[in-house]
């Protein structure tokens, strides 16, 4: 009896220790695994779907380029990741998709390119292969059957290009596209349902061709919509630091746009009559700056350099200081040595045109050079007078008379002003 009593209190007591020693365990693997996720709190899974394989792994890359770098795929720069490469990761579960690159023979009609590429669709490809794919072009891709004739293993893409055709619309042209062989099946296509007042340029059964024109019109009164451009304004600012016909643009403008509405009236296919009913402003346009030159050459050289250039030049040409000052006293008094309007020497007529014809024609030199060739030329013998002059007075007279040649001279302040020439020089 009594060992039984112990045998039971001796199973009992191993029970329970059991049980404790089961609970402790359990409570510390709980508490490593709560360790250890709050360890890691940034580890995702990344499966990588490359060229028909999958792989999975646990990582705490930040990047997608991390995480395949880890993977030991290797990216060629042709090839297409998605999401890019740079894509930060912060979810816990990502798919990233490989697309290899491979040889692709695009035909465009009698063009045919051989590229390397890692696009998937006929768009895309058409792009990589820098060929324009409207979205009315179809295309059809297979594997490359005669590897000899198309110059090795890969995809052939064949471009069927859709037709051209200007298209008015109900009042509204614009290129448009299609696949269809006749009329009837491009309305089809562009989802046009002809109304009873409705008309077309041709009959439906009229076959497509490349560059044909078609319309179609409302008889009657209809509104239409239709995107116009707002010119952008201009301001253009003066810069008296350069020469006329220079320009330089200081602020780049945009052109603006509207959605404008109009009602029109169509009687047999021609618009007799069109108004405006609204305008929407779409985008604003854009004010351009331009600064264009506004200096006319030598009409931005002051009179007194204009003087002190005036004077070297003659004596320069061998004239003495008293010959010098009377034909200087003589341009003071025409025009205070300014080379605007006609002149220093105000030339008209036939002589201010051949200045006027001249290269540069405002600028002092060009004046002086003119002056100079008229006295060497259709002047010469007043040129000799003044060259025979050995007063002031004389060059004065000489000048005056023979190349100014004045109706109201005032002579007296024409020698004054070249004793005041003379003088300061």
């Amino acid at each position: 009896m009594f060992d039984t009593h112990h045998s039971f209190l001796m199973r009992k007591s191993t029970l329970l220790i059991a049980l404790g020693f089961i609970f402790t365990l359990g409570f510390i693997f709980t508490s490593q695994a709560r360790a250890d996720k709050t360890e890691s709190p940034d580890t995702r899974i990344v499966t990588i779907y490359d060229n028909g394989t999958q792989k999975a792994i646990i990582t705490k890359a930040l990047t997608v380029k991390d995480a395949l770098e880890q993977a030991d795929v290797v990216i060629d720069p042709a090839d297409i990741v998605e999401p890019k490469l740079s894509e930060t990761l912060v979810a816990k579960d990502y798919k990233v998709n490989v697309y290899r690159a491979r040889p692709v023979v695009v035909v465009d009609g009698t063009k045919q390119l051989r590229i390397m590429t890692a696009a998937q669709s006929p768009k895309q490809i058409a792009k990589a292969a820098q060929l324009t794919y409207y979205d009315e072009d179809t295309a059809k891709v297979e594997p490359i059957t005669d590897v000899i004739q198309d110059g090795g293993a890969g995809l052939k893409m064949t471009i069927d290009r859709a037709m051209p055709v200007t298209f008015t619309q109900y009042g509204k042209t614009y290129e448009a596209r299609t696949q269809a062989t006749t009329l009837g099946e491009m309305l089809k296509e562009k989802q046009i349902i002809l109304g009873p007042n409705d008309a077309t340029s041709a009959p439906l059964t009229t076959q497509i061709t490349a560059g044909m024109k078609v319309a179609v019109w409302r008889n009657g009164k209809q509104t239409i919509t239709q995107e116009e451009v707002i010119v952008k304004p201009i301001e253009e600012q003066k810069d008296m630091d350069h020469a006329s016909g220079w320009r330089e643009v200081k602020t780049v403008g945009q052109d603006g746009k509207r959605n404008v509405t109009y009602e029109i009236e169509m009687r047999d296919g021609v618009e007799v009559s069109r108004n405006a009913i609204a305008s929407v402003t779409t985008l604003e346009p854009v004010k351009e700056v331009v600064a264009i030159g506004a200096k006319v050459m030598g009409a931005y050289t002051t009179p007194s350099e204009n003087e002190i250039m005036t004077w070297n030049f003659l004596i320069a040409k061998g004239l003495t200081r008293e010959q010098t000052a009377g034909i200087m006293g003589n341009l003071m008094q025409e025009h205070g040595f300014n080379t605007t309007g006609d002149g220093l020497a105000q030339w008209t007529g036939s002589r201010k045109a051949k200045l006027m014809a001249m290269e540069d024609p405002y600028n002092i030199t060009t004046q002086l050079n003119f002056l100079w060739s008229e006295l060497s030329g259709g002047y010469s013998s007043t040129l000799a007078r003044i060259q025979s002059s050995v007063t002031v007075e004389a060059s004065v007279v000489a000048f005056q008379n023979g190349y100014e040649k004045c109706g109201i001279c005032v002579e007296s302040r024409r020698i004054q002003f070249a004793y005041n020439i003379l003088a300061s020089h």
